[in-house]
């Protein structure tokens, strides 16, 4: 009898469950087992032995339902190390990689094999066995079907498609003949072809890419990344915006393909990366698969299930949960915008940063790996200043595009002046009149969406405030309500104050909305579009607003974060930062850094074509270092900056910082047990621990909030303070004294 180590999607660490020999089970394989008295889960198997553990009883494994492993031994390996460092269970990993149909749960067997899925198939056609050759084909219309021309042109038209696209065994796809369903059942029901469904291939219809021509920055650049990779080394190229880094992608991609190896590209957004994904189709047509979350469950399941028996040659293009996916002969990672907090898992656990996975699947895989980017983190700069990564820079862009002028508008000079109406300052909208008479677009960049970011009584100054989340409440006068953008909680627009029962309810600064509409007014005949997460609810809204604005069916575009990455439209000379200083005022030690990278990133959607284009930062500041770094363009001096302070503060890249957030829906609760997990931990770790502290979000969904934070000096062992926290949440009484406190553990919180 033998013994399976099986992991379940469960934060629980892995069970014991007897293997029948029988059912062919490996390690790696999907298994159903029966946990508990009425649930049945489908769990992966670690680890197989013929040691008998010693428990009274043991369950068996039930099923096996696929017949390939979902996991290789390197994807055990990158489970392992993130259920490690990023203090997990391997269940809380297995929950977060697996696409949902591919593990299915259910109170019976029955339920569960309702809910699971077959790998994806097509409809495979060939001739009858004595149709095969030429002779016996030629034969059988002479005799049977000279009163039947129709049949014998279906014949020889799937006899030809087979010669010139079929496989060696004589079968072709159904989706490569041109042949109506009709007509092939009738030769099916005679007995003239066969048809079988296979596992879905990828269409890799060639190996010989159409690769873009580089400049001699370019030709360069790669150069440095071909050389990196010949010592193993992480490349980070840090170009400007608009400086060809997607060309250099190409030519790496191309040769990864060739040489049949997959190749996993990593993108921030999926939805925003279109003209990304649609220029990489033209060129690698048949081998790419795209993975994230706008895709159905089935589909994700699929794609899960079809790359497990893959043979290579693939280029995955995809979000961050696309580090899970099964390959099986990774060549390269790319990971595109690699500074972008979208690669930081947040909410759930394993709390990971598809960033530095990517780093470690390289060691793991044997990959190449590089990192981009027109504004690298600090902590990837650093590393590639220190030698640890390869730095590969391009400080020109391509082609004939120039880097835009920035200029600094002042706001509170602008009202003392009277050149300001209502949210935009005169330089602005000048810059704005220009464009729309040159037949020219912009962009309008602000980072709240809504119409209002709250409402506030004049006279008592009561806001209105989500009752579950502690924040206050965003207008959206599209819908006429008041809402939670955290919770999703809603309220109608309150007309009188409920507070003072006083009509004097006012608008407090604007978001997307607000700015949308205002500049409508202001320039009637320009036609505007708005893009947010209010307008872009689907990948189709989103691609519609897109290529409204990419074909200039639209002058305006107003959008929050969305609008500053990926881009390229060739049409705008103007773009617009209309609140400079909200970007800078954020309670966080990363706030220069994230609002010179969000600040520069959006400036590089002006001008990227012949002539230059002009931004505009509306800010009271004007004097502020991030702000004048931005006007100039200058990362090295921001990084300079940022860095030093950063290390007389011990932040990082000079240390490594782990949030504990301690959460309970009594506050009274709360406040004891945090103090009483603080000082448990500064026992052992002393002056590194700060807090605890109120979260910035106090409340969420009900639920108060307090965080402690760890701070591990760099050069210290980060595994060693690991195993000292463990230990301590591990013997902290979260059943009877602090019964319902919930922790989690955030490593390299963001």
């Amino acid at each position: 009898m033998l013994y399976a180590q099986v992991v379940l999607p469960l934060a629980q660490p892995m069970y014991t469950f007897s293997l029948d020999e029988g059912l062919g089970v490996q390690v790696g394989d999907a298994v159903v087992v029966q946990f508990g008295s009425s649930r049945y889960y489908t769990g992966i198997v670690w680890s197989i032995s013929d040691q008998r553990p010693d428990f009274p009883r043991i369950k068996p494994i039930l099923l096996r339902p696929y017949s390939s492993p979902l996991l290789t031994e390197a994807m055990q390996r990158l489970w392992e190390w993130i259920a490690d460092y990023y203090m997990c269970t391997l269940g809380e990993v297995m929950r977060m990689a697996l696409p949902s149909l591919t593990k299915p749960s259910a109170s019976s067997l029955s339920e569960l094999n309702e809910r699971s899925i077959e790998p994806p198939t097509e409809r495979y056609i060939a001739l009858a066995e004595e149709l095969r050759s030429e002779e016996a084909l030629l034969e059988y219309n002479k005799r049977y079907c000279r009163r039947a021309p129709r049949r014998t042109e279906l014949l020889d038209a799937i006899a030809l498609a087979i010669k010139e696209q079929g496989g060696a065994d004589g079968f072709i796809p159904r989706r490569l003949l041109n042949i109506e369903t009709q007509h092939l059942l009738s030769l099916r029901k005679s007995n003239l072809i066969i048809e079988e469904r296979r596992l879905v291939e990828h269409n890799s219809t060639t190996s010989h890419f159409l690769r873009p021509t580089l400049s001699e920055a370019q030709s360069e650049a790669l150069n440095k990344i071909y050389e990196a990779h010949s010592q193993q080394r992480v490349a980070l190229l840090h170009g400007v915006t608009g400086s060809g880094k997607t060309e250099i992608y190409i030519h790496l991609i191309a040769d990864a393909l060739t040489q049949g190896r997959d190749v996993l590209l990593l993108v921030p957004e999926i939805v925003i990366t279109s003209q990304l994904v649609e220029r990489l189709e033209q060129i690698f047509e048949g081998h790419i698969t795209t993975y994230h979350s706008q895709l159905t469950a089935l589909r994700r399941g699929q794609t899960f299930l079809r790359l497990t028996t893959s043979t290579g040659g693939e280029l995955i293009v995809g979000v961050r949960s696309s580090i899970f996916l099964p390959m099986h002969s990774t060549g390269l990672i790319i990971v595109d915008e690699e500074h972008d907090i979208n690669y930081k898992q947040s909410d759930v656990a394993p709390r990971y940063n598809a960033r530095d996975c990517a780093v470690i699947m390289g060691r793991i895989y044997g990959a190449n790996v590089v990192l981009g980017s027109a504004t690298p983190s600090l902590e990837s700069y650093v590393n590639g200043q220190t030698g640890k990564y390869a730095y590969v820079e391009l400080t020109e862009r391509w082609g004939e595009g120039v880097l835009p002028e920035v200029v600094v508008s002042d706001t509170i000079r602008a009202v003392k002046r009277g050149e300001r109406k209502t949210h935009f300052n005169l330089d602005l909208l000048n810059d704005i009149a220009r464009t729309l008479s040159a037949g020219d677009q912009a962009i309008l960049f602000q980072n709240r969406r809504g119409y209002s970011p709250y409402i506030q009584c004049r006279t008592c100054g009561y806001s209105p405030r989500c009752p579950h989340c502690n924040v206050t409440l965003t207008q959206h006068k599209k819908t006429s309500r008041m809402e939670c953008h955290y919770c999703g909680y809603t309220m109608p627009i309150p007309s009188v104050c409920p507070n003072c029962n006083i009509q004097d309810m006012g608008l407090m600064g604007f978001g997307t909305e607000r700015a949308a509409e205002e500049i409508s007014r202001l320039f009637p005949e320009a036609r505007v579009e708005r893009l947010d997460g209010d307008t872009s609810t689907s990948e189709s809204a989103f691609k519609r607003i897109v290529h409204r604005f990419e074909n200039h069916e639209a002058d305006i575009l107003v959008g929050t974060q969305i609008v500053t990455k990926g881009f390229d439209f060739g049409g705008v000379s103007t773009v617009g930062i209309l609140n400079a200083d909200n970007l800078l005022s954020t309670p966080d030690f990363r706030a220069s850094e994230r609002a010179f990278q969000l600040m520069m990133q959006v400036a590089g959607r002006a001008g990227r074509r012949n002539d230059r284009g002009r931004v505009i930062i509306q800010t009271s500041q004007p004097k502020h270092p991030v702000i004048q770094q931005v006007a100039s363009g200058d990362y090295r001096a921001m990084a300079l900056t940022e860095l030093n302070e950063r290390k007389a503060f011990c932040y990082p890249p000079y240390s490594h910082l782990t949030r504990i957030l301690i959460r309970h829906t009594d506050y009274n609760t709360l406040h004891r047990a945090a103090h009483a997990l603080g000082d448990t931990l500064r026992q052992k770790f002393g002056s590194r621990i700060m807090g605890p502290v109120s979260s910035s979000l106090e409340m969420l969904r009900g639920e108060h909030r307090a965080e402690i934070l760890l701070k591990i000096e760099a050069g210290a062992s980060m595994q060693r303070a690991r195993t000292l926290l463990r230990q301590a949440l591990d013997n902290y009484d979260t059943k009877n004294e602090y019964k319902g406190i919930k922790i989690d553990v955030d490593v390299d919180c963001w």
